[in-house]
């Protein structure tokens, strides 16, 4: 079984560095290279994200499909694209963003995309602790 930290390291981080590259990229006319330092990805990455070939497609349009996220992630990008790097402010967004997966249960859902098999007792249970961990 698969848990919340790992889902995100494995799907989330990854589909939300891809939004982030994308919005980089043709929103802001921000280089491959400059956003591959910003991210602490490789160039490599940053090409595959903007191409779409790198990032859980259906996972991009749920995070996309959610209002607080979006706005998230255009705030985020935007304050990348001024101050050109990660700030301490700028993380904090990136976590914000990551708490609110998690306290808004979004979590649990691609978890049942990556494993269709949970123990429902198990499931029941780690979603009281998300619950009670995010506030939400």
């Amino acid at each position: 079984m698969l848990l919340p930290a790992e889902i995100e390291s494995k799907t989330l981080i990854p589909a939300l560095r891809a939004i982030l590259a994308r919005k980089l990229f043709e929103n802001h006319k921000v280089r491959e290279d400059e956003i591959s330092k910003m991210l602490g990805v490789t160039q490599a990455a940053v090409s595959n994200y903007i191409r779409g070939v790198r990032g859980d497609k259906r996972l991009i349009d749920k995070l996309l499909a959610e209002d607080r996220i979006s706005v998230m992630l255009t705030e985020l990008s935007d304050k990348l694209a001024s101050d050109m790097a990660y700030t301490p402010s700028s993380l904090s967004m990136f976590l914000g963003m990551c708490d609110y997966v998690r306290s808004s249960l979004l979590i649990c859902e691609i978890h049942h995309k990556l494993e269709s098999n949970i123990d429902e007792k198990v499931c029941k249970e780690c979603e009281s602790m998300l619950l009670k961990s995010g506030g939400g």
